[in-house]
C-alpha cells in the first residue's frame, strides 16, 4: 500500500486467537506477510474488540472515519478496492 499513512489511513489487524492458538497467529502473519500492525488479547470470542464490535464472522472489517464514525462493514475484494479508491483516491495500490 502506498501513501496510505500520509492520507489519514492505516490499518489495524485484530486477532480473535486463543493462547493455544497464537503459533497458528504469528505464523499467518509471518506466512502472508503482513505489514500492518497485528494486536490481540489471546481471549478467541472474548475479545474486547470482537465484544464490542460484535464480531460474527472471520475475517471482519471496518472502515472507521477519523471522528471514529463506522463508514462500511465487512467489504471484500472488489467491493474494499472500489471504497478505499472512493475514500483515498485512485492512485494507491491496496
Amino acid at each position: 500500500m502506498q501513501n496510505t499513512k500520509k492520507k489519514g489511513f492505516e490499518i489495524l489487524g485484530v486477532s480473535i486467537d486463543t493462547k493455544d492458538e497464537e503459533w497458528r497467529w504469528k505464523r499467518a502473519i509471518e506466512n502472508d506477510g503482513v505489514t500492518w500492525t497485528q494486536v490481540s488479547d489471546l481471549k478467541g470470542q472474548h475479545n474486547e474488540a470482537a465484544k464490542l464490535y460484535v464480531i460474527q464472522m472471520v475475517p471482519s472489517n471496518f472502515l472507521i472515519d477519523p471522528s471514529g464514525k463506522i463508514i462500511a462493514t465487512n467489504l471484500m475484494g472488489d467491493n474494499l478496492n472500489k471504497k478505499l479508491e472512493e475514500l483515498l483516491g485512485s492512485n494507491n495500490t491496496f
